[in-house]
């Protein structure tokens, strides 16, 4: 099962973002090889923080050595293709898949840009971040074809339109 640990900070909204991190979370990895996690006996937990630019900024820095903010981060914990083995062998059930960062001011600055809600953004950039966590990138355009296509599919169970349609206006 998929266990999600929200923490949020300010300048973040009071919203029902546990929801929507579960929700995200869930539509991703079932359209995923993966997608047998969302009913294994062992606990799955994927952490989700809602922060602010600056610590965004300090993480991409330390760990990326790319000193702005972005806005997802994610740190993968195992191995994708190991992802099976350690979740059977696990000695107390749980397994923590990753985390999954987001910046507040680059969300809502790319939200409002697109002119869609600072939730329906999130809700993309957390599928997009645990597909990370999976082992997905788009490093290339074949991996990026793949990964968006998933992204896609999950967005529109959540009734989410295609992020990467250009709009014009």
């Amino acid at each position: 099962m998929i266990e999600i640990a929200l923490s949020r900070e300010e300048p973040w909204p009071d919203a029902d973002w546990d929801g929507l991190a579960e929700r995200a979370a869930r539509a991703a990895v079932e359209r995923t090889p993966h997608g047998e996690l969302i009913a294994t006996r062992a606990a799955i937990e994927i952490s989700v923080r809602l922060t602010s630019d600056a610590e965004v900024q300090q993480l991409n820095r330390q760990y990326r050595g790319k000193d702005k903010p972005t806005n997802v981060l994610s740190f993968p914990m195992i191995q994708p293709d190991l992802l099976e083995t350690v979740t059977l062998n696990s000695d107390d059930g749980e397994v923590l898949l990753g985390d999954v960062v987001l910046a507040h001011g680059v969300c809502a600055g790319e939200a409002a840009e697109r002119g869609i809600a600072l939730a329906d953004h999130a809700a993309h950039l957390i599928v997009h971040g645990v597909l990370h966590l999976l082992g997905y990138d788009h490093i290339d355009d074949g991996q990026a074809e793949a990964m968006e296509r998933i992204e896609r599919e999950a967005l529109s169970s959540l009734g989410l339109p295609d992020p990467y349609l250009i709009r014009e206006d």
